[in-house]
């Protein structure tokens, strides 16, 4: 967001006059203040330019008109990786120097924006592949436009001796360009070359030596990509952290690298030297190309197609594939002679932090690696790959790190007041949230909170963060659920520092999320918002994640739910597919019925199988059986109908992927909408709540079954089929409420399973031929990775609008836990 100073608003009358212009945003580490030196020494402007803890201050002394041009020529000359979010300007009476200068950085109370990585950028990869360049095949050469800045930054402001490059002292020629206004190294802080900046070396785990034939191998690097040709698995010291490659053409290196790795199913992520290779294996558009070469460069993910195929050990049971470019000048001197992808996965065991120490990479991936890729240039803050996908109409984040984190979110109108907070955001892929000067600061992806380390890094990743934006939170806003991790931190952190606590509802998050990103502002009317994932501790003790809501930020009402069902044996419902398939089945038709009706199903055979008896005890008892209006489990039940997932899930939302990725298309786009399973819309006998009803779409599906219908059209038919019954509850909702006067007009989507991009594109379209405003998520994930910014926003309005005297602290009662909180 920018909002610069038109020249009507210069002070003074038209003359000679001196200014002082403060610029606020992603402005520092950017290139911005070799911009403006060179914009004002072509206008003839005299002053300097420095960086501060604000930001960029400049102060500048020329003619009035010429000044107004220098303003106005910041924002559209901006630096590629720069963001303004706001241009100040005030009188100066200072002292001006004769020519202009940038002068040394100043330090003080940080409020500017932590730069994100950018990936090598097209003038450092053609640098590096030069013969005739100094730099040529330099890994680490990096310039204003590219380059780590928050994997290696320890404090603000942003300059060389507040990273990891401290290290590293400039050789004469580049501290030459360092110091030349018209370089594009210009004050760039993490400028280097073989005479003085970090080195790569290929070693072994074991301690052993490495030896290459040198008259066929560059050098390291180039040895490295022999190993992979080879079909061996090596780790690589990459931006944000080590990975794991090795070659995705070889499947006995991809099952080899699964089985080491401990990866069940999940899907490996995939580099590629250029997007001619990537075409070989997937279909890339006009978004996707423009999004794989972005600056984030981001993991894309791409449907499968092209002439080659991968081994299925690659994505088991998916139709989509996740590219990405190379993201450094060592990556892209890897995969110089490689005209096939490679596997570049995390450097991990699954479900633990990605590795980014040396020591840790030894301990930690010795038993899966023989080979290390590494240097010596620390990484100081752990960033996984970024995910994204192109869906209705827009590019999406599924999660946001590397490119993206921290880049802030700024607050909607009416939050400009918003005071400092902290918002932890969940368990699952987690996330905090500073809230500071307006901005919601989002970090990066850490991870789930179930794992020790993982956990640790939330809390090191917490103080960083705190340290680096000199944020001082008056308020811990945390989810609903009492036995969350997260949760627990906001307790123990609240009451360490005498700090309010506010518990926010979890699916009023996610809608809270998806307001704050469109800028839906504080004092609007409120939206209907169907926030739709597996589960969210509910205001009423029980377990949501299939909702209706008429939403604001400050409270919500429930309009409309799923069907409550048992979530057999708790939590492990959630990993095993088949026991939401029973609970379904015994809550909709029961036993003998089904039996009698479609015994000759296998998915019969395989039920009966199961320990019946116990289960019918705990669904009759009540015990270890939860109830749950949840789409994510609605999801699992239909994917193990299918024989999807049936048994155990390997990762969260596989079934779930599976059931879309088994769509067929033809059949999604032309068959009759007739055959749309048939969801119906009656009311709970309790609270007289409408609720989903999947009762006749349980007979059609086994119908189907029974008629040897293929799995993809089945599949297809329940997508639209929900689709259908979302848009009509919605249009339900809107006629009864403008009977009662709380009308709305606008649709807010949010949850994890909006993150389908088949349901998503579906119900956008019908939410919107019913003349429904639909709001949705793209710079936030949708999932439980946008949660903490919900969390903020509704933190920040609860104090904008009853200020804390309704906010308690630790142990008081929850002003967002009732069903209706205020929304009108």
């Amino acid at each position: 967001m920018t909002a610069a100073t038109p020249a009507s608003a210069l002070v003074g009358a038209p003359g000679t006059q001196a200014l002082q212009i403060r610029v606020r945003g992603r402005v520092q580490g950017v290139g911005f203040r070799p911009t403006v030196w060179r914009l004002a020494r072509e206008l003839s402007l005299r002053g300097t330019v420095l960086n501060d803890a604000e930001g960029v201050l400049i102060r500048a002394a020329g003619e009035t008109a010429t000044l107004s041009t220098f303003i106005a020529r910041l924002e559209t000359e901006c630096p590629p990786l720069a963001a303004i979010e706001s241009i100040d300007v005030l009188p100066y009476a200072g002292p001006v120097p004769d020519h202009f200068d940038i002068v040394e950085s100043q330090h003080g109370t940080a409020d500017t924006e932590v730069p994100p990585d950018a990936v090598v950028c097209a003038d450092c990869a053609a640098e590096i592949l030069d013969p005739f360049s100094r730099r040529y095949r330099y890994p680490f050469a990096t310039c204003t436009n590219c380059g780590p800045r928050l994997t290696i930054i320890a404090r603000m402001p942003y300059d060389r001796t507040a990273t990891s490059m401290a290290a590293f002292d400039l050789c004469p020629a580049c501290a030459a360009e360092y110091g030349d206004p018209a370089d594009r190294r210009f004050h760039a802080e993490t400028t280097a070359c073989h005479v003085c900046g970090p080195r790569a070396r290929l070693i072994r785990f074991d301690g052993r030596a490495v030896s290459f034939d040198q008259s066929s191998m560059l050098d390291d690097v180039d040895a490295t990509l022999g190993l992979i040709q080879k079909g061996e698995i090596v780790a690589i010291k990459g931006l944000g952290g080590y990975h794991l490659a090795c070659d995705a053409t070889q499947a006995v290196a991809v099952e080899r690298l699964r089985a080491l790795k401990q990866r069940d199913r999940k899907p490996f992520a995939l580099m590629a030297r250029d997007l001619d290779v990537i075409r070989d294996y997937a279909a890339v558009g006009t978004e996707e190309e423009a999004t794989l070469t972005s600056a984030a460069g981001p993991i894309v993910l791409l449907q499968a197609a092209g002439g080659k195929r991968l081994p299925d050990a690659i994505a088991p049971g998916l139709s989509t594939l996740g590219f990405m470019l190379p993201t450094t000048p060592l990556h892209t001197l890897l995969l110089r002679r490689m005209r096939r992808p490679v596997v570049m996965t995390s450097g991990n065991i699954s479900n633990t932090p990605q590795v980014i120490s040396d020591e840790d990479a030894r301990e930690r991936l010795g038993t899966i690696a023989p080979f290390a890729l590494v240097h010596d240039r620390d990484i100081l803050n752990r960033v996984d790959d970024s995910v994204v996908r192109f869906a209705a109409g827009a590019v999406r984040v599924l999660r946001r790190s590397r490119g993206y984190a921290p880049a802030p979110v700024r607050l909607p109108r009416g939050f400009e007041t918003a005071p400092e907070l902290l918002a932890l955001g969940g368990d699952l892929k987690s996330t905090f949230c500073f809230v500071k000067s307006g901005n919601a600061v989002l970090s990066q992806h850490i991870g789930d909170l179930d794992d020790v380390q993982t956990f640790d890094d939330l809390t090191r990743t917490i103080a960083l963060f705190r340290e680096m934006l000199a944020a001082s939170p008056g308020m811990i806003v945390a989810d609903l659920h009492p036995t969350y991790r997260s949760t627990a931190l906001a307790r123990k952190m609240a009451a360490a520092d005498g700090m309010p606590l506010l518990h926010v509802q979890h699916h009023h998050a996610h809608i809270a999320s998806c307001l704050a990103e469109n800028g839906h502002p504080l004092d609007a009317s409120p939206v209907l918002g169907i926030p739709l994932d597996g589960l969210g501790y509910g205001s009423d003790g029980e377990i949501w994640g299939g909702e209706f809501l008429l939403a604001d930020y400050v409270g919500f009402t429930r309009l409309g739910t799923f069907k409550p069902v048992p979530m057999l044996g708790g939590d492990k419902a959630s990993r095993e597919p088949w026991r939401n398939l029973y609970a379904h089945l015994m809550a909709e038709m029961g036993w003998c019925n089904f039996a009698m009706n479609f015994a000759e199903l296998d998915i019969h055979r395989a039920l009966a199988a199961k320990p019946r008896k116990i289960l019918d005890a705990m669904l009759a008892d009540g015990v270890n059986a939860p109830k749950a209006s949840s789409c994510g489990r609605l999801f699992d039940a239909m994917a193990a109908a299918l024989g999807l997932a049936f048994e155990r899930q390997s990762y969260e939302g596989e079934a779930a992927a599976q059931l879309e990725a088994t769509v067929d298309r033809d059949a999604l786009d032309n068959e009759d909408r007739a055959l749309d399973y048939p969801f119906t819309i009656p009311n709970l006998k309790q609270s007289g709540l409408p609720y989903i009803e999947p009762l006749a779409v349980w007979n059609a599906v086994f119908g189907d079954l029974i008629l040897k219908t293929p799995a993809g059209v089945i599949a297809a038919r329940l997508h639209r089929g929900l689709a259908r019954v979302l848009c009509a509850m919605a249009v339900k909702l809107a006629r009864r409420d403008s009977e009662t006067g709380a009308r709305f007009d606008t649709v807010a989507l949010s949850g994890g399973c909006f993150q389908n991009r088949i349901l998503l594109e579906l119900t956008v379209r019908l939410l919107e031929e019913q003349g429904f405003s639909v709001l949705t998520q793209k710079v936030v994930p949708a999932g439980d990775g946008g949660l903490a910014l919900g969390q903020a926003a509704i933190a920040a309005a609860q104090i904008i609008r009853n200020g804390t005297q309704d906010i308690r602290p630790i142990g008081g009662s929850n002003p967002c836990a009732s069903e209706s909180q205020g929304a009108s």
